[in-house]
């Protein structure tokens, strides 16, 4: 997917924000494990959070790339989050969660700019440093982080999310980098944070992170 930033128009990144899920809040789990769960007693607290922290960063004309796992709760839920979200323009990448998504129940996928499991995107933004030229970035996009990707030797950055890192952990040996909410501080990643969060990687492939889905 070709995406052209105009002046004044900003991407960003982001996943993993499970509004409304009950079990990843701690005063609502049953999980019973503190490490899995974010510090807040209710629901609701933890919904505004989400949507504050968005909308506080991402305006009306930007372009909001979700990784997956969007909400939970029942599917109503999806229609309120995105509702509440400032945001014109959202790509989601289908998460292990987003079945009501996936399966297009009511055409609920039409709330979206776009909906898909896995693609490269093609960044273009007017260059900051030579006035009347673009800047090109690539990124290959997936709910779950995979150990090589298209283009790796020409520094294509994998971006994912599915395994909530914390903070020290989310860039990879590689080019790559968890853009989940956990472990930062439930915000999303603007284009520039990316960029410099992978910077000094070098173009190798990734050795997968374990991750509390395994057993």
């Amino acid at each position: 997917m070709k995406i052209v930033l105009e002046k004044d128009q900003n991407l960003f990144f982001t996943s993993d924000s499970h509004y409304n899920h009950s079990n990843i809040c701690r005063g609502t789990s049953n999980w019973g494990n503190d490490q899995l769960t974010r510090d807040f007693q209710t629901l609701e607290f933890m919904n505004s959070v989400i949507v504050n922290n968005i909308n506080s960063k991402v305006g009306q004309n930007d372009i909001l790339v979700h990784m997956g796992d969007f909400s939970f709760g029942g599917f109503e839920k999806i229609q309120e989050f995105r509702d509440k979200i400032v945001c014109k323009n959202i790509i989601l990448f289908f998460g292990n969660h987003d079945h009501h998504i996936r399966r297009n129940r009511e055409n609920i996928q039409s709330i979206f700019t776009a909906c898909m499991d896995y693609d490269m995107l093609d960044v273009r933004r007017p260059s900051f440093r030579n006035k009347g030229m673009v800047d090109k970035f690539g990124f290959v996009c997936m709910h779950f982080p995979i150990a090589s990707w298209d283009n790796i030797s020409k520094g294509v950055i994998h971006l994912h999310g599915h395994v909530h890192l914390p903070s020290h952990l989310k860039v990879g040996i590689g080019r790559s980098l968890d853009v989940g909410v956990d472990g930062n501080d439930l915000d999303p990643y603007s284009l520039d944070e990316v960029l410099n969060l992978v910077k000094n990687q070098p173009n190798k492939k990734l050795q997968l992170p374990r991750d509390h889905h395994e057993d």
